[in-house]
């Protein structure tokens, strides 16, 4: 059973990704794994301002929605997510500034490993052609590239990044975005970190993932 209670933890932090300018009116959804059960923001509705009646409760298992209230119509891929992933609890679709400019982008970037935060906080990034927003082609990609990374950037769409709770995904978010900036502020005269410095620090800092 989903509470009030809960129902308001959701709204607070949708707000709260709003407040850090990480999409803009409607262009983002929210969702967070409850025991087997899933709350995401509904269709149409801006995170920013998001209420508690625009909040859809679904089944993980079945997908069937319990409260009446419409989902994002790109709740088949944030419970793909959940899903195949029983360590992600948080799912984010966002459109931050500059890591949509670099969505955009002719010629994308491979390696966003420019500062040592990337590789820790962010990992690998996946980068995935154009699908139609709410198509099954977009929703089966996203879900197959979420099952190795934890970020994904969408070709003229946005980001999707997940993790095991709100403050991991907040920092995961802002991470890319920061990432993404300094891509577009530098235009496109930069440097990454070598695959031996990420090695190195991953291994200094006993993370098994690296990208």
């Amino acid at each position: 059973m989903i509470t009030k209670e809960q129902i308001d933890i959701f709204v607070a932090q949708a707000h709260r990704y709003g407040e850090a300018r990480l999409m803009l009116c409607s262009s983002g959804n929210l969702s967070w794994r409850v025991g087997d059960k899933m709350l995401v923001s509904g269709t149409g509705s801006w995170l920013p301002v998001l209420t508690p009646e625009k909040v859809a409760v679904c089944d993980i298992i079945s997908g069937q929605v319990e409260n009446g209230v419409r989902p994002s119509m790109e709740s088949v891929f944030h419970l793909g997510i959940f899903r195949n992933r029983p360590d992600v609890n948080v799912v984010l679709h966002f459109q931050s500034e500059y890591a949509t400019v670099v969505a955009c982008m002719k010629n994308k970037p491979l390696d966003f490993n420019v500062t040592l935060e990337v590789p820790y906080h962010v990992g690998e990034v996946a980068v995935l052609p154009y699908f139609r927003p709410g198509s099954p082609e977009l929703a089966e990609a996203v879900i197959e590239a979420m099952q190795e990374h934890d970020a994904v950037l969408l070709s003229n769409h946005g980001q999707v990044v997940c993790g095991r709770d709100f403050d991991e995904v907040l920092e995961r978010a802002l991470f890319f975005e920061m990432a993404c900036r300094i891509i577009v502020q530098s235009r496109m005269d930069y440097t990454v970190l070598s695959r031996k410095e990420v090695e190195d620090l991953r291994n200094s800092l006993g993370l098994a993932r690296i990208p």
